[in-house]
């Protein structure tokens, strides 16, 4: 028998405070038929002040805990993909361990921006497959509200705060590609491109920053990369384009949605989006757009699904799962 990954529950958060595209009217030179022409973007929510990223994980757990009739001391392990943890150090997954009232597991972070929830995925199938782990919960969570430059237009307008959640627990399966849960990931990343998408301040340098991004450049690597590892992660799993039941790509542009979808075949039908709602939510993109899917009645058990994101580093992945 072959120990697979499978989905035991999702759920999500958001913060109260949405704001529209004619909100950044007043101090830009902008209009939101130019924010959804170029983005699709019509709202994103973002995080109130004093609310931190843990905060948003820890409401997108308790929601994907109760969706999959679990507790907190169920789990094994617990993984938050995150580009804007609360402190330099603790780890924002212990923050959450400790509000859930998690005592038994393990807790950490991945640092892959955009791509963070692909990587964080790849790394709780592989804790489960190994045998390090039997449920593991995995978070994507952003402020990125906090690292935006307001005068800029171009990248501004762009990004949201949000949380997602997924809870995996070990299963038997046959080895096929029939089985529930995770069948294959693919995982890249090319620090020759950094500098076209990244923050410009940290830690080691004592500064602060906000983000910069060169968009022309992100969009070609963008369709191009996406595209490909979908294509390698199917392949390992011995699966083919017209296999796909969905494709929950990363919420960063619905023109790179559409280009990638237009690339691999697929039709738009079969895509789950939601960045005209969340805007760029980085790593919280892909299980915010699962737990929508899910809730909306589009994704359902048995479904083939691709999840495929690409971030700062550059970074990209893809997993294959069957819900």
């Amino acid at each position: 028998m072959t120990q697979r990954a499978v989905v035991r529950g999702v759920g999500h958060y958001l913060p109260e405070r949405v704001v529209p595209n004619a909100e950044f009217e007043k101090t830009l030179d902008t209009s939101n038929d130019w924010i959804v022409s170029r983005s699709g973007i019509e709202r994103r929510h973002f995080a109130a002040e004093g609310q931190t990223t843990s905060d948003l994980a820890v409401r997108a757990s308790r929601a994907a805990l109760e969706n999959a009739g679990m507790s907190a001391e169920d789990l094994d392990a617990i993984i938050v993909a995150t580009s804007t943890s609360d402190l330099t150090f603790p780890s924002t997954a212990t923050m959450v361990q400790s509000a859930l009232g998690n005592t038994t597991g393990f807790a950490f972070d991945v640092q892959a921006v955009c791509a963070g929830f692909v990587y964080a995925l790849a790394n709780a199938n592989a804790l489960i497959v190994s045998g390090q782990a039997k449920t593991v919960l995995v978070i994507g969570a952003e402020t990125f509200s906090r690292i935006l430059d307001w005068t800029d237009r171009s990248t501004c307008v762009l990004f949201g705060d949000g949380a997602g959640a997924l809870i995996l627990s070990a299963e038997d399966g046959t080895g096929t590609n029939a089985d529930r849960g995770i069948l294959a990931t693919d995982l890249n990343s090319d620090g020759r491109y950094r500098d076209i998408l990244y923050v410009d301040g940290g830690v080691s340098t004592n500064s602060t920053g906000v983000l910069k991004m060169e968009g022309k450049e992100v969009f070609r690597h963008a369709v191009e990369k996406l595209a490909a590892t979908a294509d390698m992660a199917l392949s390992k799993a011995g699966l083919h384009h017209e296999d796909i039941d969905w494709i929950v790509p990363h919420q960063a542009n619905i023109r790179i949605i559409q280009a990638t979808a237009k690339k691999l075949g697929v039709s738009m039908d079969k895509v789950v989006v939601t960045v005209q709602d969340h805007g760029n939510t980085s790593a919280a993109s892909i299980p915010l757009a699962l737990s929508v899917g899910v809730r909306n009645g589009q994704i359902k058990k048995g479904d083939l699904v691709v999840a495929e994101a690409i971030g700062g580093g550059l970074a990209w992945g893809s997993v294959v799962l069957r819900w």
